[in-house]
């Protein structure tokens, strides 16, 4: 009896001198362990400006563009690219032949479909209504004629000196005269229909429209300032061909420009009128110019090799220095939060969709799920899960993964 409880207190004793080695192991293991290198960063409470940056072109508010009306020479130019001229001034002549013989068929064709209406609305021109005159008459002494004969046949008849055929004859000739004279009468006041009229008067609407144009495209022969403006661009001089549709000249108060920005699909439903533009130029390194967005886009179209949707961004301050069809840069502020609580977007993490953090505690990292606002390029707003002052690891400094546990020596 003495001798079994001597073996079960022999066990209990290699038992209890396992455990004590074993947890002697793994505790200097754990202490004596090289702990991984981490990047660390606090989270800390800043202001979050986010931006989208895409290109853009300055052009006038309000443009005059010219254009050449028909193919022709320039016969003078009275003003050059630069220029501010007055409203009004003459600043370019072309040779004006071909439009003013244009003009004068068109007035010929006005007139003869102005006569055609008043021959059709007065039952033809005057020689016609004269023939029809004189064939009225001419019907009517005829009608009169066998009307006379029908007289004398039927008081011959009542004699016996005249026979039934002959009166017959004769009726039939007054019949036949009096269907003349009535033909007669009803071309007279009757030549024309209701859709007679109105065909001439279609006629005469063309040929006055076609008169309007002629005398338009005459008028543009010669260009004068709509505007007090600068002319920005002037492709014309002395005796140079032209042919139609060429742009001449362009002209704008440079005082009211805007810029039309081109903005990729992705970065559309981030825009909002109102929104705060940094306007930058190659060509003067330093300097920037500032406006706000007024219209967004409307459809998407082929910019280049883009898919982009316009803008129209209007300026709060000068414009000075920035010339129409100049190629900008632009910045907009879509977001500014000036005290949000933010980490590196390098200690963000994302698995099935769902975002997360190692928090550095007590020497480990510690996974942690986060809910995030709108993060910028460097910088990701915390919404919840971790607090000012978390340490959060951005990556280790040997390439090993961040995991759950792990502890870590930190890096700054």
């Amino acid at each position: 009896m003495a001798e079994a409880r001597s073996q079960i207190d022999r066990r209990w004793l290699w038992a209890g001198a396992a455990v004590v080695l074993i947890a002697v192991f793994f505790t200097a293991r754990y202490f004596l362990r090289e702990r991984l290198p981490v990047r660390v960063a606090p989270v800390v409470h800043a202001g979050l400006v986010n931006t989208v940056s895409t290109d853009g072109r300055v052009e006038p508010t309000v443009n005059y563009p010219f254009y050449s009306p028909i193919s022709t020479t320039v016969k003078a130019v009275y003003a050059q690219a630069g220029d501010t001229v007055p409203a009004g001034k003459l600043l370019v002549t072309l040779d004006d032949t071909a439009a003013r013989a244009q003009v004068a068929s068109a007035q010929s064709a006005v007139s003869q479909a102005q006569s055609n209406l008043d021959a059709v609305k007065n039952n033809g021109t005057q020689a016609e209504r004269q023939a029809s005159a004189a064939e009225i008459a001419q019907d009517k002494l005829a009608r009169d004629q066998a009307q006379h004969d029908l007289d004398a046949l039927n008081k011959l008849a009542a004699t016996g000196a005249a026979s039934p055929g002959e009166i017959a004859s004769a009726r039939e000739r007054l019949d036949s005269a009096e269907a003349s004279l009535n033909a007669a009468e009803q071309s007279a006041h009757h030549r024309f229909s209701t859709g007679d009229i109105t065909r001439a008067q279609a006629g005469l609407a063309d040929a006055e429209a076609a008169l309007a144009a002629a005398e338009h495209v005459e008028s543009q022969t010669q260009i004068r300032a709509p505007i007090t403006g600068t002319i920005y661009s002037m492709d014309a001089s002395p005796s140079q061909f032209i042919a139609a549709g060429t742009l001449i000249l362009q002209i704008a108060d440079l005082k009211h420009e805007r810029v039309r920005g081109f903005f990729d699909q992705p970065d559309l439903g981030k825009l909002a009128v109102g929104q705060p533009v940094v306007i930058h130029w190659d060509a003067k390194p330093g300097e920037e110019w500032h406006g706000h967005l007024v219209r967004l886009p409307s459809d998407v179209v082929l910019y280049t090799t883009r898919n982009v949707g316009e803008a129209l961004i209007d300026f709060d301050d000068s414009q000075d220095g920035l010339l129409p069809d100049t190629n900008v840069t632009l910045i907009v502020t879509t977001s500014n939060m000036p005290d949000a609580l933010i980490m590196p977007r390098e200690a963000l993490h994302e698995q099935n969709g769902k975002y997360f953090a190692f928090k550095v505690e007590n020497g480990e990292l510690k996974r942690v799920p986060i809910t995030i606002g709108t993060p910028n390029l460097t910088q990701v707003p915390i919404l919840s899960g971790l607090n000012e002052g978390d340490m959060v690891a951005i990556g280790t400094t040997n390439g090993t993964p961040l995991q759950q546990g792990v502890p870590i020596k930190e890096q700054q």
